[in-house]
């Protein structure tokens, strides 16, 4: 209970000080020493309930619910403010319904479902403190230099809101640990809101009328998953008695028809905060903040709560079949139709965006189909996509600052300008895709559970995203591996802060991949017996263990010459009289001047957003609104 209560209320703490110091040197001290005390606690409080299924924590509070109730007001008002400010007509009515929804909750129905035990711990929201505390604190670190570089490109009259931002940061952290560790749905509600108004903030933090927008579409899409999940309260209160998390999924498998709608408007909440499809552009938005924002949004936080409640929901979704409908092919359709939108993308950081989104769809399936094998690969698509997600964020925002460009085309030569950045921006693509590392074996897992429940339709959509996702991947790869010519190194100038932020995310996808069976035994595999009764693994042991041996030796393989004496060089050779070897130029059989390049294909006839985006949209939109009109009609037929 005390080391629960530190993780929410010391990065709280950490955040009212930051928003007041404005030079660089105190703030380095504070973001690193707390970053460190969150990863160390996170870890103490991992290893003292390591295998625990779960374990309800008695604490009820009324000022912890007035307090909550406060919150929600302040969010409302903050939301209002900007949305009276910026013009912001949905905005300001959605936060309006909100809030006197909540009000009208507060007073008039939380008090029929007392929650005797608010907190609670069990293996997956172990996994996620671990996601939060170790790599959402050390993304609050790589922001100190990037930051930094970021401020001085800014215009000499641009005011330094630095102490904003790192506060918002740590107030981040502070909701994530609110959302995961709380069974009373009121206080977990009041974490996801907190996280939904902080994403406005760092997406609009530039100020600028791209940046407005997109956190404007950002709050537009998460208000509206917010009503959802306040509608959800009113069902669990009135009609269920409880606002017990872990009651409510009891009480759900007893009398599906009556928690039907319920689930439904939670799975909802879901979607929007996992950026699925129709709700997917909000988190392609978030790209125009810094990329701190993008890696906490996108790997640690935000998303990654969407997909939580999923998890946490699935063996409703095996009793309430619209909601599973829904969730199953809405993931399914994400996952492919993002990953095909991938291919066409060249922007490094758009190509993590819809990498992410597909990702998360792919999560969002296999939470839907609910059998413990499923969940089994969704916790594990979780750990690596967060650990391999995490990296490559980081990896962008550094090179983009080095190079001038996060384009993959202007990436040529990256192994001999930024030798460990690529390496490491390599382990990330790999650990996304390529055999032996983890987030390949979870896709397996995926596979053979949706082959076992006779998902036929998941099966296509799961062959054929995976072809597009190894396209874009491999793309990208091979623009990295490239290595003709004789550039200078511009990593020099890396901040350390920096190094020690992507040393630390690459550590964690090595370990991740080399532990994956410990994680499933030690982490992954009590929370299914908890929850379903039965493992989930449906991979064997040995299997897990040889793709681990094998990563080993893929790592050794990659890293091994990074500190290799330099050997001599030599121009480039390009087959014919060179003109300047510098520039790839030679003269052809023509006798003219030609520059041998290596582009990679796009397809953007085929692939591109305005081929598939809008029909991804309106048929994911027409899939929640059957599912929500099936789960209040059907039942009440019944």
């Amino acid at each position: 209970m005390s080391l629960i209560g530190f993780l929410i209320l010391f990065p709280l703490a950490v955040a009212a000080v930051l928003l007041f110091v404005r030079a660089d040197w105190p703030r380095a001290i504070i973001v690193g020493g707390s970053a460190v005390v969150i990863a160390v606690a996170s870890i103490v409080l991992a290893v003292q309930n390591i295998g625990t299924a779960y374990a309800p924590i008695p604490f009820a509070s009324h000022f912890v619910d007035y307090i909550g109730t406060a919150i929600s007001i302040a969010i409302a008002a903050v939301i209002i403010a900007f949305s009276v400010k910026y013009k912001n007509r949905w905005a300001l009515i959605l936060a309006v319904v909100q809030v006197i929804g909540s009000l009208v909750f507060e007073f008039g129905f939380a008090h029929l479902a007392p929650v005797a035990e608010g907190l609670y711990i069990d293996s997956l929201s172990i996994v996620m403190a671990l996601i939060i505390g170790i790599i959402g604190s050390g993304i609050c670190v790589y922001a100190l230099g990037y930051m930094r570089d970021f401020q001085e490109h800014e215009p000499e009259d641009a005011t330094d809101r630095r102490h904003v931002f790192f506060a918002i940061m740590f107030l981040f952290l502070s909701a994530m640990y609110v959302i995961v560790f709380s069974n009373n749905m009121v206080w977990m509600f009041t974490g996801w809101e907190i996280t939904t108004v902080c994403s406005f903030l760092l997406i609009g933090y530039t100020r600028t009328d791209e940046a407005i927008n997109n956190a404007f579409r950002q709050i537009i899409m998460n208000l509206a998953g917010g009503i959802g999940f306040l509608v959800a309260l009113y069902v669990c209160a009135i009609a269920m008695g409880t606002l017990s998390f872990q009651e409510f999924l009891f009480k759900g498998l007893m009398r599906p028809d009556i928690a039907s709608i319920a689930v439904c408007a939670l799975a909802f909440a879901g979607l929007t905060k996992a950026a699925q499809m129709p709700f997917h552009t909000w988190l392609l938005g978030a790209m125009v903040a810094p990329t701190p924002t993008s890696a906490l949004l996108h790997s640690s936080t935000m998303v990654k709560a969407g997909v939580f409640l999923l998890i946490k929901l699935a063996p409703l979704f095996l009793v309430c079949t619209f909601p599973s409908l829904m969730v199953i092919l809405v993931g399914g359709l994400t996952f492919m139709l993002c990953s095909f939108m991938a291919i066409s993308q060249t922007n490094a950081k758009r190509v993590l965006a819809y990498s992410t989104i597909a990702n998360l769809g792919l999560i969002t399936a296999c939470a839907g189909v609910g059998t413990p094998e499923a969940v089994w690969a969704a916790i594990l698509l979780v750990i690596f996509h967060a650990a391999a997600k995490s990296l490559l964020f980081l990896c962008v925002g550094t090179a983009e600052h080095h190079i001038g460009s996060r384009d993959i085309e202007d990436m040529d030569l990256l192994f001999e300008r930024m030798p460990r950045l690529a390496r490491f921006m390599m382990l990330g693509i790999m650990c996304m895709f390529i055999a032996p590392f983890g987030m390949l074996i979870a896709k397996w897992a995926t596979l053979v559970s949706f082959v076992d429940t006779q998902q036929v339709v998941l099966i296509l959509l799961l062959a054929f995203g995976s072809a597009a996702t190894f396209m874009f991947w491999a793309k990208w790869l091979g623009k990295l591996s490239g290595i003709a010519g004789n550039p200078d190194n511009v990593e020099l100038t890396v901040h350390p802060s920096e190094w020690i932020s992507l040393v630390l995310m690459a550590c964690i996808a090595v370990v991740a991949c080399i532990a994956l069976p410990i994680m499933s035994h030690y982490l992954v595999e009590p929370y299914l017996t908890g929850v379903f009764g039965q493992l989930g693994q449906d991979i064997a042991i040995d299997n897990l263990w040889i793709s681990s041996i094998l990563a080993v030796f893929v790592l050794v393989v990659l890293f091994g010459g990074v500190n290799a004496s330099k050997k001599k060089r030599v121009g480039v050779y390009l087959a014919g009289v060179s003109v300047d070897s510098d520039t790839r130029t030679y003269r052809n059989s023509l006798s003219g001047e030609s520059v041998a390049t290596s582009r990679n294909l796009y397809l953007d006839a085929i692939f591109g957003e305005s081929r598939i985006k809008f029909a991804g949209e309106i048929v994911c939109a027409a899939i929640i609104v059957c599912a929500f009109v099936a789960s209040g009609v059907f039942p009440m037929a019944l």
